[in-house]
């Protein structure tokens, strides 16, 4: 449905949800899910697959997905996509109806599944039109109400849309984050055996959960990684007591700044270990604030499989998949840490290297899942480092 700013009732009486961002436009359409109303950033996803990825993947939490891609939900769900327990973002945007889903590992339909998750969704709006929308003014406050009987309180919507307080300064590690402990040895998922269980680990990687998917934990066991998963907030006096070989910062979501009054000196002290560290997503952006350099919120942020990135390291570019709405201020970098990727879309900074310590990190999620995996060279570029470490301690 198009956009209607003058009316506060539906254009005919079988639309049953609306999106209202919080300068009072109005998208109408059907819905699907739950019937509750969701309050978020909006924003659009470029990907074509892996909705199922994306929906459950923690650094989305506090948003609302607009996907560009038309035909959402046509291969269901299954038990084994879910990136975290159960849904992470809050709601979702789709053109074109679901249609009964065609694939042969589907087990549930996405609007039976997003019903199951509490995760409000709404189809039949002109998503090239919300996408242009959010390129042109930067990524809205909204909230997208489902309503069977056609009802809807569109200043009561309006209204808690402007007064939601947005993403900048606000920590959501701590609220995705595990609560205990715990140890991870699943590897990467294979056609033919499903998923594997590493039976001979090189190394031992403490892995810092601040929204940490499970398929990053699998390429860190693929590559030999016994795994420690420990929440955002422990101390690093608790990480080194595990004696870890490698220590990895996860992705998650929410203001970097805010999750960094407790995890950059955290890192700090990590940092001075001479441990490997392996940084992504969030992680990459308080690595950079913990060696100084300073985060910024983006326009609109980067979400979605086909983000082009160049490694100076190798000088190839990968095809990404990304997924943040903050990002480091290259100009901010100290002298002691390099660029070593870069954005091709618009040269935003995309990963770094520290020049005295065996450490690094990337703006892009190198995991992928589904997809592409140009960039899973960077777990074993983290295992080379662990390896070398190891030995040089143990001449």
């Amino acid at each position: 449905m198009t956009k209607n700013l003058d009316k506060n009732t539906p254009p005919h009486r079988n639309i049953t949800a609306v999106l209202v961002l919080a300068d009072g436009s109005l998208f109408w359409g059907y819905g699907f899910g739950a019937q509750n109303a969701a309050v978020g950033e909006v924003c659009f996803n470029t990907a074509m697959t892996g909705y199922q990825e994306i929906l459950t993947d923690p650094s989305y939490a506090g948003q609302i997905i607009n996907f560009t891609f038309p035909h959402i939900g046509i291969y269901g769900t299954n038990d084994e996509d879910h990136e975290t327990a159960s849904s992470a973002a809050r709601g979702l945007i789709i053109r074109e109806d679901i249609t009964e889903p065609s694939n042969y590992r589907s087990e549930q339909d996405l609007g039976i599944w997003c019903k199951s998750q509490n995760l409000v969704g709404i189809s039949g709006i002109d998503t090239r039109r919300l996408t242009k929308y959010i390129r042109k003014n930067g990524a809205p406050n909204g909230v997208v109400f489902y309503s069977s009987n056609g009802q809807f309180d569109i200043p009561a919507l309006t209204k808690q849309a402007k007064d939601w307080s947005g993403l900048e300064g606000l920590d959501l590690a701590g609220d995705v984050s595990c609560s205990e402990s715990y140890t991870w040895d699943q590897t990467l998922w294979d056609l033919d055996k499903g998923y594997g269980t590493l039976k001979d680990p090189k190394a031992h990687v403490v892995a810092v959960d601040y929204g940490i998917k499970r398929s990053i934990l699998r390429c860190l066991s693929s590559v030999g990684a016994k795994v420690t998963v420990v929440p955002a907030d422990t101390s690093a006096e608790d990480i080194l007591a595990l004696n870890p070989d490698g220590i990895f910062l996860s992705n998650g979501p929410g203001d970097p700044a805010a999750t960094g009054k407790y995890a950059v000196p955290t890192i700090q002290k990590l940092l001075k270990s001479g441990i490997p560290i392996f940084g992504i997503c969030l992680g990459h952006q308080m690595l950079g604030l913990a060696v100084g350099a300073k985060t910024a919120k983006m326009h609109q942020g980067h979400r979605g499989a086909n983000h082009p990135v160049k490694d100076f390291n190798t000088g190839k570019v990968e095809i990404t998949s990304m997924n943040h709405g903050f990002m480091i201020d290259k100009d901010t970098l100290p002298d002691t840490a390099e660029i070593s990727h870069i954005s091709l879309f618009d040269q935003t900074l995309c990963g770094i290297e520290l020049k005295d310590k065996p450490v690094f990190s990337v703006q892009h999620h190198p995991e992928a899942s589904p997809g592409p995996q140009d960039s899973h060279y960077l777990f074993e570029r983290f295992m080379d480092l662990i390896e070398k470490n190891m030995n040089r301690g143990q001449a």
